[in-house]
């Protein structure tokens, strides 16, 4: 009611397109969202390089917006924090849900801020609809212990739709964290299959959280995301699953004798812990450090690096190949009418792709 006071109240000549004067078309005008400007590169390279949370946060919003000028000042404030990173144990998790993930890296994420001293980022990617494109982003509700620590930082992130629950954007997130100072990158995925061989390819210790009862879930489980797994945690084993939960370390235990190592010289094995008791979680960070040890020590992990750097490198190219095939103006004229087309039966997909990219290559 206020607004249309000091506007001099509603009147029928704000929607008569004949009576309208220049003043209604100032109100009108109004209403239009500010463009938004990126903010000074300076002072986010500072707050960043002296550990602010603020900065952080900022600099990874800037990194995961998709305008023009956003994206050129992320790229800059990239380049000028990369001589500081590289220098965390990136830490991959993953599980089916239900498995306990969230309370798992809350009670781990907690034990390396107060007993050994780390901080930790925590990269939870929640995966976004399909039809609204929404994230739920619930991952600081869910460990609400950790994300008050201050030696900790939890930042969700929708999957923004790609494949696999992680998007590109993970990657120079991880770097910011570690320009911020950040010892430990925990990336959580979504655990629905195709996401766990992105992560694999980011960071260095993967771990696959099961549930007890191995049997069944062996049944349903891919073999592939086995052998992507440094090692396997039985979550959960207290009470009377205590029991039931190191059967299922042995189940686990005979199929990984099987399988093909994650790592080279590295056999994987499974563990039990309780994250609710936090009980096995101080031999869970054992393991992670003899394991970053043993492969420092045979280059494995140096290799790994650059490998992951490679990959990093042409799975950009084919995103910006996508990005600039479907910003053609050429391609968005032609694409209502082939679509028509195709779902008529009036031609091939073959054919309408070869012609859609012979004019594409002609542009």
């Amino acid at each position: 009611m206020d607004i249309y006071k000091k506007r001099g109240g509603p009147s029928e000549q704000v929607f008569t397109d004949s009576t309208r004067d220049e003043s209604s078309l100032t109100r009108g005008r109004s209403f239009r969202k500010k463009k938004e400007t990126p903010p000074p590169i300076d002072d986010l390279e500072r707050g960043l390089l002296a550990g602010e949370r603020s900065a952080l946060a900022r600099a990874i919003t800037l990194i995961e917006s998709n305008a023009e000028d956003h994206f050129q000042a992320a790229q800059e404030l990239l380049h000028r924090v990369l001589p500081h990173a590289n220098q965390s144990i990136r830490i991959g998790i993953t599980g089916v849900p239900g498995a306990g993930k969230s309370t798992f890296i809350e009670s781990f994420g907690s034990f390396l801020c107060d007993e050994i001293g780390a901080k930790v980022a925590v990269l939870a990617v929640d995966p976004s609809s399909k039809l609204s494109g929404g994230s739920i982003l619930g991952d600081k509700t869910r460990m609400e212990q950790l994300a008050r620590n201050p030696h900790a930082f939890i930042r969700p992130s929708p999957t923004s739709g790609k494949l696999g629950g992680v998007h590109r954007k993970t990657r120079e997130t991880m770097i910011l964290c570690e320009a911020a100072g950040f010892d430990v990158i925990i990336v959580e995925t979504v655990g629905v299959g195709q996401s766990e061989v992105i992560v694999r390819d980011m960071v260095d210790f993967f771990m696959l959280l099961v549930l007890t009862g191995a049997g069944d879930e062996l049944q349903g489980m891919k073999k592939g995301i086995m052998e992507l797994a440094d090692t396997v945690i039985v979550n959960k084993a207290d009470g009377e699953n205590k029991y039931a939960a190191q059967k299922t370390r042995a189940e686990y235990e005979k199929i990984l004798h099987f399988l093909q190592p994650a790592t080279k010289g590295w056999p994987s094995k499974a563990y039990v812990c309780s994250s609710l008791y936090e009980e096995g979680i101080k031999e869970v960070w054992q393991v992670i450090q003899q394991f970053i040890v043993n492969t420092q020590a045979s280059g494995v992990f140096e290799q790994r690096r650059r490998e992951q750097a490679k990959e990093w490198l042409y799975s950009m190219i084919t995103d910006q190949l996508h990005y600039r095939f479907f910003g053609s103006p050429i391609v968005k004229e032609m694409l209502p009418k082939i679509e028509n087309d195709v779902i008529a039966g009036n031609r091939t997909v073959t054919s309408v792709v070869e012609e859609l990219f012979r004019r594409y290559t002609k542009e």
